[in-house]
Order: C-alpha cells, then sequence, then structure tokens
C-alpha cells in the first residue's frame, strides 16, 4: 500500500501557471507508474498525464503543450505543472499510483490506477 498527498492546489488567474506535487510515502514509489487525474464538478474523472518509472510520460489532448509531467524518486515526489490555464481546467487534482515493479509497459497498458490521494482544490477564474 502507498500512501499519497496532493499539494499545490489553489486560485489563479487564466494565463497563469501551477505545479502539483504528490509526494509518496513508500519505499519503492520508483517502481510505481505514477498519473495525474482530475475531476470538475458534475463531470467525470479524466486523466491528465501519466508517467512510468523512468520518466517516460503521456498526455491527454487537453493538456499536450501546457502540462508537464515529471518525477523526482529521489524525493519520491512526482510533479504536474501546468502553464497556460484556462478557467476549464478547474476541478480536484488527484494523483494516482500502480505497482509496475520492473514493467514498464503496465504504466501504459490501460491498467486501473489502483492508489489514490485525496485530491487538491485548482481553481482558475478569467
Amino acid at each position: 500500500q502507498v500512501q499519497l498527498v496532493e499539494s499545490g492546489g489553489g486560485s489563479v488567474q487564466a494565463g497563469g501557471s501551477l505545479r502539483l506535487s504528490c509526494v509518496a510515502a513508500a519505499d519503492t514509489y520508483d517502481r510505481y507508474c505514477v498519473a495525474w487525474f482530475r475531476q470538475a464538478t458534475g463531470k467525470e474523472r479524466e486523466e491528465v498525464a501519466r508517467i512510468d518509472m523512468y520518466g517516460s510520460a503521456r498526455y491527454a489532448e487537453f493538456v499536450r503543450g501546457r502540462g508537464t509531467i515529471s518525477r523526482d524518486n529521489a524525493k519520491n515526489t512526482v510533479y504536474l505543472d501546468i502553464k497556460r490555464l484556462k478557467p476549464e481546467d478547474t476541478a480536484v487534482y488527484y494523483c494516482a499510483a500502480l505497482w509496475a515493479g520492473d514493467y514498464r509497459a503496465r504504466c501504459f497498458s490501460g491498467e486501473l490506477y489502483n492508489h489514490w490521494g485525496q485530491g487538491t482544490q485548482v481553481t482558475v477564474s478569467s
């Protein structure tokens, strides 16, 4: 079991940027795939980006070119940087993890992420 704690949310003007952090309490965090999801009020949860143990990443279309997911395994932290924020980026952002061990392909296989943080609110005003 891995515990995840998100931080970095808040209120920001449209066009601004922010950095979300996801810290894990796990000795083997560097063997987990990690993803960021978001859920806006009244909408379904959607994936924003995911990253494997070695730093390979995949992005949702709506954030491609504006967002960067990265990780610092020495700090047990995965980051999500988003620039040129839009009001439609307003949502609760969650990080999630999936154990992959040495099988990086698992990170992009479609398996469900089964460890979740509590979320951090991001509000973008116009």
